[in-house]
């Protein structure tokens, strides 16, 4: 999509402007309003659209414009219309218009700040993702037909100049939301580990560990997890040194990268399972958040390191039953196979650790289905060590619309994790299942500042209410952390 900042609209492009909550029409309605009449106003007054949220009318062919048609956007309550709230207005603009068979949309914002002009395009960037890659036989009708969006506003350059750092995160999230999205007999951990390789022209130093060179390292839980897989495993090292002193304390994040997930011995249903090939949501999003900041130049070290994995069934897959000694020397009873990602996470997390001495550690895992029961379908889980990092991650959180919520590590709950023959067990059962899986990490974290943010709920949307985030991939994750690394860690 080509997305243009401009002064005024082509005479052939679809017009959309925004009215507030209780039928106020903006600056840019009301000129157009005049221009037609009154066409608007007396369509608004003649229906139910109010201005709220989420909702949108559209006038064809309106007498005195040139535009085949004028859509009217709400834009909710005029006192609560913030970042978000623009957001989800331009990113609503764009849906109600992407299958009319035009192919120009300009959304007319010629009374807001230039910055306001660039959030809306970075929103309409996120809004139209759409992966059809393997889509032949679509009709016509069904696809979208816009190409080109123009954001109307005052000063076309400075809205482009604002623009820059906002598209760069949109390349970030929708790398991930691609990654997510991808098929498993095309993105294995080799594939994986190629698209993070490819990302070198942004600045970013990525290096990759096989199987041999995880052996001498003793990384065995993450071994296990691909040791019944044709694949084989991969750790993803990225870096990106963009502070003043390359030699700086990096900050680092860590993702769970199972690039498809049977259960192994302990096999999933059937039912449901080839959604399984977004269980390296964590890794993917790792990987866009990496991308966001070399893109943007962002002036923090930061390190990105994702354990990539096929946890499948044959004959040399782990059992229950096994017992595997960690990177850290700690060991671990394997009691449920299907447990498999914070196998991953614990070597990748002491590596993290012993290798870089990081200020911080944050994992990001589609970890449990028990997160879902805890919190449904709308927010990821936060676990945390340190109460600093927990509440960055809660700003950022809600600055961005990535609803999180932080759940407590109560100690006297490894008791469920207590193994009879090994220092630990990866299950401890289904009661408060996401708390004891971030019990079982933290034993990995080495005393290192830590949080786990469990996002099995929101890797991937079925009915999505959000108009930037469509159904499929979300690239949860990659907006929030951008966020809390610019606010806190940028200097």
């Amino acid at each position: 999509m080509k997305i243009e900042f401009v002064g005024a609209p082509s005479p052939s492009a679809v017009v959309a402007v925004l009215v507030n909550e209780g039928r106020e029409l903006s600056a840019p309605a009301q000129a157009y309003d005049q221009r037609s009449g009154g066409a608007l106003t007396r369509a608004v007054a003649g229906g139910r659209f109010t201005g709220g949220k989420a909702s949108s009318l559209a006038l064809v062919a309106p007498h005195g414009l040139e535009a085949p048609q004028l859509v009217a956007v709400g834009a909710g309550a005029k006192d609560k219309f913030d970042d978000l709230a623009l957001e989800g207005a331009a990113g609503h603009a764009y849906h109600s218009v992407k299958l009319s068979g035009h192919d120009t949309l300009a959304l007319d914002l010629s009374d807001r700040s230039a910055a306001d002009a660039a959030r809306a395009a970075f929103a309409i960037r996120l809004a139209a993702y759409r992966f059809d890659k393997y889509r032949t036989t679509e009709k016509p009708e069904r696809k979208p037909s816009i190409a080109t969006v123009q954001i109307v506003t005052a000063d076309p350059a400075a809205a482009q100049a604002a623009f820059a750092p906002l598209a760069a995160i949109a390349e970030g999230v929708l790398f991930a939301r691609d990654l997510v999205s991808e098929v498993p007999n095309v993105l294995y951990p080799a594939e994986f580990a190629r698209r993070c390789k490819a990302l070198e022209p942004l600045g970013l130093q990525v290096e990759v560990l096989g199987e041999a060179e995880m052996t001498k390292l003793g990384m065995n839980t993450l071994l296990a997890v691909g040791q019944g897989s044709a694949k084989e495993s991969q750790l993803v090292v990225m870096r990106w040194n963009g502070a003043a002193d390359k030699d700086a304390q990096p900050i680092a994040f860590v993702g769970k990268g199972v690039t498809f997930d049977t259960g192994g011995i302990s096999i999933k249903p059937a039912e449901g399972m080839e959604e399984m090939k977004f269980d390296m949501g964590g890794a993917a999003a790792v990987a866009g958040l990496m991308h966001a900041l070399a893109g943007r130049k962002a002036k923090v070290n930061a390190v990105g390191v994702l354990g990539l994995v096929e946890n499948m069934p044959d004959g040399d897959a782990q059992r229950p039953g096994d017992v595997v000694k960690s990177m850290s020397g700690q060991t671990v009873e394997i009691i449920n196979t299907d447990a498999e990602g914070r196998l991953v996470l614990a070597d990748a997390l002491w590596y993290t650790q012993e290798r870089f001495k990081p200020k911080f550690m944050v994992d990001l895992a589609t970890l449990t289905g028990a997160m879902i029961i805890s919190l449904g379908l709308d927010y990821a889980g936060i676990f945390a060590n340190d109460d600093d990092l927990a509440a960055a991650l809660a700003a950022g959180s809600a600055e961005v619309g990535e609803n999180t919520w932080r759940l407590p590590l109560p100690a006297q709950y490894e008791k469920q994790i207590e193994s009879a023959c090994a220092d630990m067990k990866n299950t401890g059962g289904r009661p408060a299942g996401s708390i004891t899986a971030a019990l079982f990490l933290q034993k990995f974290t080495n005393g290192v500042p830590w949080a786990h943010i469990d996002i099995a709920p929101t890797a991937w949307k079925k009915d999505s209410k959000v108009a930037t985030v469509p159904d499929g991939a979300s690239g949860f994750g990659v907006r929030l952390l951008d966020r809390m690394v610019a606010a806190k860690y940028e200097g």
